[in-house]
């Protein structure tokens, strides 16, 4: 199975793409984890990487759809994965064939994910990427260019939006409940008949 989980910061995708990871068996890879390990890296492109995103902005689609290609042809990912922030374009959207079970976007206000971030940060250490300027900055790009990727994966029938002010536990049912029918995930999956060619 392969899922994506879109929503803005704060909304719960790690939280949820790791119970998914644990309930169906499939590997849970975050794009945002991805740029971070570059960005460590010591060469033109990983200063590149870390400037742009402590800036809160996002890595062009020709530099993005490369980068999550080679991480999905790796063999852990063959049996499926659990996608989190990627795509975040439309025209990423449309270059992504993966064949995609089912998008899940975790739906919360802007106020209760800046409120969560802050919560979560209090008394810790804040990454160079999580100033108020940073994230402020990528909720405004979520509703400027990921909104319309909800439009083109609902056209697509398997875009499933979920209230993310719910409980966490509320959540991954609702979740589960959306997601396509098959053994891994406790129910047979059913095969419709095919017609025979005379």
């Amino acid at each position: 199975m392969k899922i994506v989980l879109l929503g803005i910061q704060g909304s719960g995708k790690s939280t949820q793409g790791n119970m998914l990871s644990k309930k169906l068996g499939i590997p849970y890879l975050s794009t945002g984890h991805i740029l971070r390990e570059m960005a460590k890296e010591k060469s033109k492109m990983g200063r590149y990487i870390k400037e742009t995103i402590n800036a809160g902005f996002l890595l062009p689609d020709q530099e993005m759809i490369p980068i999550v290609e080679e991480y999905l042809a790796r063999d852990e990912y063959r049996e499926g994965y659990i996608l989190d922030g990627f795509p975040r374009t439309v025209e990423q959207s449309r270059k992504f064939k993966n064949g995609l079970s089912a998008v899940i976007y975790l739906n919360v206000s802007d106020k209760e994910a800046l409120w969560r971030l802050a919560y979560r940060d209090e008394g810790g250490q804040i990454r160079e990427d999580e100033t108020v300027i940073a994230i402020r900055k990528r909720i405004e790009l979520f509703h400027k260019f990921t909104r319309p990727v909800l439009g083109f994966y609902k056209r697509k029938h398997i875009l499933h939006e979920i209230n993310g002010e719910q409980s966490i536990n509320n959540i991954h049912k609702e979740i589960m409940s959306k997601l396509p029918r098959t053994k891994k995930n406790g129910k047979k999956k059913i095969h419709k008949a095919q017609p025979v060619q005379a």
